[in-house]
Parts: structure tokens; sequence; C-alpha cells
């Protein structure tokens, strides 16, 4: 699907040409797994994969939305009735970005919307954060509101949150308006800091292959919110702002002071996570980047060990990539199914790949989608 198609599907639909086209993309993150709602660290990147949206402004007062992706006709909305949790339907996402800019006090009329993507939802690659996106970028561009990516990330985030009703942080929004093509974006999600981190694995003879397990996640389900919930629980039994604030050298005096052994698997693996994030960081830094393979095993480890996110499927990736000789493996996203990265050698990622696939077809699964993944460009205007 490419900008023309795009085009041609908006005048399709509505019957005039749009006022241009724009492209958000979805987000592999490297490291740094449920630390984003507690002030931590994460370091995503691009995906070559994409929402792409055509978009004319309307001065009536109405938002007309429609996906290529979704079967169903165009869906038409007053602006002045929309409100949080009204909808439980794929059309939340975009609707809330213009319920979340309007209650920013941005003066937004009216939009015609089409949308489609190449971002596999439910997969764990931030489908919904470049659906938001690309629709925030859109208004944002053709209403002249001045808004920097960070800034459109957080009203996107908040569309989430508060709209849809789902208690995401604010790693996959920043991810697809701020990244940037052959970078990894280190973010200090407190403060929304950034630094791009040259990350071109082809250069240095190594892939990164994720692996679409096909099952599927929900975050707005209950065991998201439960894991944030224990998290502000632990945070809060330690006196501290966010679990940010405990630091690493203080680790095991901080769990000893708690009596949850729920909340100190919690505590445990955000403290340690940002911590590897901050190792990834100095590896890369410091051209080590073959070393990060064992730091993506060892958060893989946490986040089905303490976190208890992970799911057979993705531990079945993880296994088997590593069994047949990658330098490191680890579910990426929220858990609960969706994907794993797989850090290989570029010789060796054909036979990982397989061993993959065979270890799959053995226990009786569908088949995964594997594919590269390649640090890529963040939104942007593409017509």
């Amino acid at each position: 699907m490419g900008a023309q198609q795009v085009r041609d599907g908006f005048a399709e639909l509505y019957g005039a040409d749009p006022e241009g086209v724009w492209a958000a993309p979805g987000r592999v993150n490297l490291i740094g797994e449920h630390t984003d709602y507690n002030d931590g660290f994460v370091m995503p990147f691009a995906l070559p994969h994409t929402a792409l949206t055509a978009v004319s402004r309307r001065t009536d007062g109405r938002l007309r939305l429609h996906s290529a992706d979704i079967g169903g006709g165009v869906t038409e909305l007053r602006l002045d009735d929309l409100a949080p949790e009204s909808d439980r339907e794929w059309t939340a996402y975009p609707a809330g970005v213009v319920w979340a800019l309007r209650e920013a006090g941005h003066a937004v009329t009216g939009a015609d919307i089409h949308l489609a993507s190449t971002v596999p939802a439910g997969a764990g690659l931030s489908s919904s954060a470049a659906l938001e996106v690309v629709v925030a970028l859109a208004l944002n561009d053709l209403y002249g509101l001045g808004l920097k990516g960070w800034q459109l990330a957080r009203l996107c985030q908040r569309a989430e949150n508060v709209y849809v009703g789902a208690p995401v942080g604010i790693m996959d929004q920043t991810a697809a308006a701020c990244c940037t093509d052959g970078h990894a974006l280190f973010l200090d999600t407190r403060d929304l800091s950034q630094r791009q981190i040259p990350f071109d694995l082809a250069a240095e003879g190594m892939r990164l292959l994720v692996v679409d397990t096909r099952v599927k996640h929900a975050h707005s389900t209950g065991e998201y919110g439960k894991r944030r919930a224990g998290c502000e629980k632990g945070a809060a039994l330690l006196g501290v702002d966010a679990l940010r604030d405990v630091p690493y050298g203080e680790l095991d005096a901080a769990l000893a002071r708690l009596d949850d052994e729920e909340v100190r698997r919690l505590v445990r693996h955000v403290v340690t996570e940002d911590e590897r994030v901050e190792r990834v960081v100095a590896l890369l830094e410091s051209g080590e980047t073959r070393a990060i393979g064992p730091v993506l095993t060892e958060g893989h480890a946490s986040l089905r060990d303490d976190f208890r996110v992970s799911c057979p499927e993705l531990d079945l990736v993880v296994d088997s990539a590593l069994a047949a000789g990658a330098l490191g493996a680890r579910m990426t996203g929220g858990g609960f199914g969706g994907s794993a990265i797989v850090l290989t050698e570029a010789a060796d990622a054909g036979t990982v790949t397989k061993a993959v696939e065979e270890a799959f077809a053995a226990a009786g699964l569908t088949a995964p989608r594997v594919f590269e993944a390649v640090p890529s460009p963040g939104a942007r205007r593409i017509g």
C-alpha cells in the first residue's frame, strides 16, 4: 500500500482528492519493556511498516473515518459528541486523537480520513500508536498547530489512555513520532529527553529478526492494567514517585522492604530493565554491538519470570532461536502474545529462522511470520 493507493482510495470514498498523505511507523522495542509507565528508559526503533492516511479538513464539526483494512463503510461522527470510552471499535483511535486535540484547545473543525496500514495488528508492534500518530501529524500540518513530535506523542497517549481506556505508556507514540532512519531512540520517559543511537546491524554483519507468533493480545484488557497498578503500589510502598527512582545498586535493600511477592517481582523487573537499557546504550556507543545479545536474553527471562507477561509461543521463539545459534532473543511489546526479536549473525539468519519455524510446526502451532527489522524513519508527510 503506497501513497497513491491511499490517495486514490480517499478520492473514491469522498469524491475529491485529499489535501495530503502521511505515514507513521510501527516500532520494535530493542530493550526497555514495561518501563515507560514507570518513568524509566526505553529504546525503540521504527519499522518500515507504516500506517498511512489521506486527509482533508472539514468546517462543519463532522469527522468521517474509513479503513481500507477493516470491512464496512465510512463512519461519521459529530465532534461535539466525542466522549471518552464511548467507542469500542477501531475508530476510537483516530477519533480519540481528534478529541485530545480539541480538549487541549486546538481548533480542529472536522476531517475526512482514509486509513490503511501495513503494521501487523496485535503483534506487539504498536499498530494503534502508528494509527494515532499519523492522524495527529496530518491534523497538525493541515490546521497549522505547530506541535512538535513529542507533543503529538503526549496527545496521542492521552487519547489512548482516556478516550480508548488503555493504560499505555508514552513509548509507542514517541517512537512513531520521533524515530529516525538508521537509529534506535534512547528515550527517558520522565522528561522525554531523547538521544538517537546509530544502529546499523547490516553494516556489522548482523540481522535483527522479528518473529510474530500470531498470538493476539490487547493492552486494554485487565492483565496489563494489573501490572501497572502493581508497579504503582510498589513505588508507593517504597516511598518514591516511580520505580525509576529506585537505584539499581539499592535494589536488594528495596526488595527486602516489600512483603508482597508479586509486587517484589514487578519492582525487580523494572529496576533491572532500566539498567539493561543503559547497558545496551553503552555497548552500542562503544561499538560492542554483538555483546547486546545476552542482555536481550536477560530481559526475556525477567519478563517471563518476574513480570510474567510472556507466553509459551514467545518462549518457544527465544529457546529455539538461541539453540540454533542466535546471539540473543527476547519478547518485545506488552506481552501476552505478539512478537519476539532475535539478534543473529547475518550468515545464520536463515538457519535460525528455519529452526523457529520447525519448532512451531513440531508443537502444532500456526506458522509464525518472520521478517527483518530495519531501523526506519518516523512519522512524515509523503504526499
